[in-house]
């Protein structure tokens, strides 16, 4: 697939309105299996970390990628789960600075 495809390109620039593009090409049941489940979650959002670490983006890059996306994923998306749901009001009761504190966190632990 050529980078014109994926959300987050090799300069670390992230396309927001390719999100909902990316989320089409993930089939319906696979959706609510990733977002169903905690562990689920982590598991996909470290494959794609670990992509975008071959592709060279820094941890920097990586958190501001999941800024937007975290931000996408607040505005569309109910959470399915006691994590999500804990995440959610993290998410909207923090600052610029929290939540792009929140996603180098966020980062990190699905790179362990």
């Amino acid at each position: 697939m050529s980078e014109h495809n994926h959300v987050v390109s090799k300069d670390g620039s992230v396309t927001m309105n390719r999100v909902n593009d990316a989320l089409d090409r993930i089939e319906p049941e696979q959706k609510e299996v990733i977002l169903n489940n905690f562990q689920e979650f982590k598991s996909y959002l470290s494959k794609r970390i670990h992509l975008a670490q071959k592709i060279g983006l820094s941890d920097e890059q990586l958190a501001l990628a999941a800024e937007k996306i975290a931000d996408y994923l607040a505005a569309y998306e109910e959470p399915r789960n006691s994590e999500e749901k804990l995440l959610l009001e993290l998410w909207k009761v923090g600052s610029k600075e929290e939540r792009h504190r929140l996603a180098h966190m966020l980062v990190k632990l699905v790179q362990e």
